[in-house]
């Protein structure tokens, strides 16, 4: 860290509570880095136990189980900054943590490839039908043949969702000699040889796979429906490592049970257990061509160490340098560091004359700024302010009585 990276509150009383098992590597960047407050669980906690332990902590690190609600928020009092050591961040709530003046950082492209490597992975077991060959071998039948199984060579692949997944997973599967093509209500360039379709019924009329990598929002909960499955090829597969909200388990069962889809994937579902060993019920158990799997589509070693360093990173930046680049709920500012000038950091409510009002109060104490960024969302504007270190601490004392000021605090 550069000199600059020092910060006034000393790290070693800077709280941090890691949940959800989070990788050791990231655990141990912290204490690296001076960070040696660092409290580590290997599960999920409950809403109330999340508001016991939250209280005094500075940085709270979580995976996909832990509800960040309004409540939880409201009891974090000096929490600065969340780490969502996954892809996603619907685990938060982002309008409570903007309003907080709490930054929310995530790892959007950290497991890519471990989830586009195991839709291959899938894509292969299931046109083979290895899940009924496997279970007929652990059950002493002998079920040698061909029937029913095939090539990926060949064959469409259809995605819907062509992002950081879905694209790789492109790349993937023409260099099976597979046929791609995607569906997004975006515009996305095609890589390689893929073909964007006009619909999603285009997409699923034509594909033998159908891949899902898309968010969980309003306009994809149920996505896969028992209408859109009317759509399916006879026969065709699908694979979900996306989110669960996305397929209605249900109709996919009836689907399948029936014969007009051939097999399935799914890594996600609507409701999943809170920690390990604990009961899980899916209308998909017992079904053939089926592969369940409880939310491993990016659980390797590599993409929870890439992912670690990632979020680590983002964290250190905005800790010790003030930058936001990659929150979902503070204004992305990377201003860097002004030699010879204290940084103090302010957040505050989105509304006129802000700006106005802190040069205001500065200039008529004759305090000079050295340096000075702000920018705003809907909600709330960010101001990175380095002045005169002879007069910094007089300076955040002026701020924190800034009319709308949400947080400030000094950095170094």
């Amino acid at each position: 860290m550069s000199k600059q990276s020092a910060t006034s509150y000393p790290k070693e009383k800077i709280k941090i509570l890691f949940l959800e098992n989070i990788s050791e590597k990231a655990v141990q960047q912290f204490k690296q880095n001076g960070y040696t407050n660092v409290k580590k669980l290997s599960g999920a906690l409950s809403e109330d136990e999340l508001i016991k332990e939250i209280k005094d902590v500075h940085l709270v690190g979580i995976r996909s189980k832990t509800q960040i609600s309004q409540k939880v928020l409201e009891a974090a009092s000096k929490l600065q900054a969340i780490g969502c050591f996954c892809i996603g961040v619907n685990q938060v709530n982002l309008k409570a943590a903007t309003k907080a003046g709490v930054a929310v950082f995530n790892a959007p492209y950290s497991n890519t490839r471990s989830v586009a490597e195991l839709c291959i992975g899938a894509s292969i077991m299931l046109i083979r039908r290895i899940p009924d060959k496997n279970m007929a071998a652990h059950k002493g039948i002998w079920m040698k043949e061909a029937k029913g199984s095939f090539e990926l060579r060949g064959k469409t692949l259809g995605i819907i969702g062509y992002g950081n997944i879905g694209s790789q997973l492109s790349v993937l599967a023409e260099s099976l000699g597979m046929k791609v093509v995607f569906y997004d209500t975006e515009t996305k360039l095609p890589l390689g040889n893929a073909s964007s379709a006009k619909n999603l019924k285009e997409l699923l009329g034509q594909s033998d796979i159908v891949s899902l990598h898309v968010p969980e929002i309003a306009s994809t909960k149920n996505l896969i429906n028992k209408s859109n499955l009317k759509y399916f090829k006879q026969g065709a597969i699908l694979l979900n490592y996306a989110r669960g909200e996305v397929v209605d388990l249900k109709a996919l069962s009836v689907a399948l049970s029936e014969g007009h889809l051939g097999g399935a994937a799914i890594d996600v579902f609507p409701w999943e257990p809170e920690k390990n060993g604990d009961h899980f019920e899916t209308p998909l158990q017992g079904l053939p061509n089926v592969l369940l799997t409880p939310h491993i589509g990016g659980s390797t070693e590599e993409a929870q160490q890439n992912i670690g360093e990632d979020v680590s990173i983002k964290l250190f930046q905005y800790l010790e340098r003030g930058i936001t680049n990659g929150s979902h709920t503070v204004p992305a500012i990377g201003l860097p560091p002004v030699e010879g000038a204290h940084r103090i950091l302010h957040v505050h409510n989105n509304k006129p004359g802000v700006l106005s009002a802190i040069n205001t109060e500065l200039s008529k104490h004759g305090i000079n700024i050295v340096g000075q960024y702000l920018k705003t969302n809907d909600e709330i504007g960010y101001v990175v302010l380095d002045v005169d270190k002879k007069l910094s601490k007089q300076a955040l004392e002026l701020l924190k009585n800034v009319k709308e000021t949400i947080k400030v605090r000094m950095l170094y």
